[in-house]
């Protein structure tokens, strides 16, 4: 198996940055899901409800190296905003059913409202990672994150989404409707994409090196609503939930690519080798 495509997000649901390399810390992918929408409450604002965070481009120095300050956000009729990390007191935030904290950064606040179209949002940055627990029975005690759902690094399978393609058409054919467009790997959000193995080889692996770094599997992932949405339209469909979940539910969860655990830190490239056992 080969690498194909390095993602980075650095703002949570905001548009997917490819970059040829990154550098990978126990956190997952340097400056990955960093930076976080929340509500008055300081509950997670997601592209699931506000389908406008996929067209908020957000770069740092790591995913373009123009980036003169700490983050740079654009959106369509926007001026860019640049940011610096801010140095305040941290605030509660929730991530699903997780309470954690995070530094808000107010200079953005205007700016991400006028993006999302509502006027009770903020940007909130992890200063601490490491502070972060996760899922018990998947992770050991040092294992953590930033603002990822889950785990820190996710890799899908382009065999595997070929795969799943060719089932939505075949079942769109069978209910006489005309098959939609192949899916954009986008939707899924990985952090890295690989070619080269059988469809779904990657529901055994238990390991996965690329090039000399090396990663873990922790589980499976579960896929919600937010894959429906195209990135670029920003419409909605039934597709891919609808398929997964005729061909890929497990305990009640529709199952897409498999989540990672760095084992230590390293470098990952297009092009690079992947081992998987």
């Amino acid at each position: 198996m080969r690498l194909l495509r390095v993602g980075v997000h650095p703002l949570k649901s905001g548009a997917v940055r490819s970059v040829r390399s990154a550098d990978v810390l126990a956190r997952g992918l340097v400056d990955d899901r960093s930076w976080m929408v929340v509500d008055g409450s300081g509950r997670l604002v997601s592209a699931r409800e506000a389908h406008a965070l996929l067209t908020v481009v957000a770069d740092t120095p790591a995913t373009d190296p123009t980036v003169t300050g700490d983050l740079r956000l654009r959106a369509p009729d926007l001026d860019d905003l640049d940011l610096v990390v801010p140095d305040g007191d941290a605030a509660p935030v929730r991530l699903f059913s997780l309470d954690l904290h995070a530094v808000p950064a107010p200079e953005a606040d205007a700016w991400i409202a006028k993006a999302l179209g509502r006027d009770d949002v903020r940007l909130v940055f992890c200063h601490v990672p490491s502070r972060r627990r996760l899922q018990p029975g998947f992770s050991d005690p040092s294992d953590h994150t930033a603002f990822a759902d889950s785990f820190p690094v996710t890799i899908a399978s382009l065999a595997s989404l070929r795969r799943l393609d060719d089932w939505i058409v075949e079942e769109a054919l069978e209910r006489g409707e005309e098959p939609p467009e192949p899916l954009a790997m986008d939707r899924f959000r990985a952090n890295l994409v690989v070619d080269g193995d059988e469809p779904f080889a990657e529901d055994g692996w238990t390991s996965v090196t690329v090039g000399e770094t090396r990663f873990r599997v922790a589980k499976p992932v579960a896929r919600c609503v937010m894959t429906t949405i195209d990135p670029q339209t920003l419409a909605t469909a039934r597709e891919p939930v609808r398929t997964l979940a005729r061909r890929r539910l497990v305990d009640g969860r529709t199952l897409f690519a498999v989540h990672l655990l760095p084992e230590g830190p390293g470098r990952v490239t297009v092009g690079d080798e992947v081992v998987a056992r």
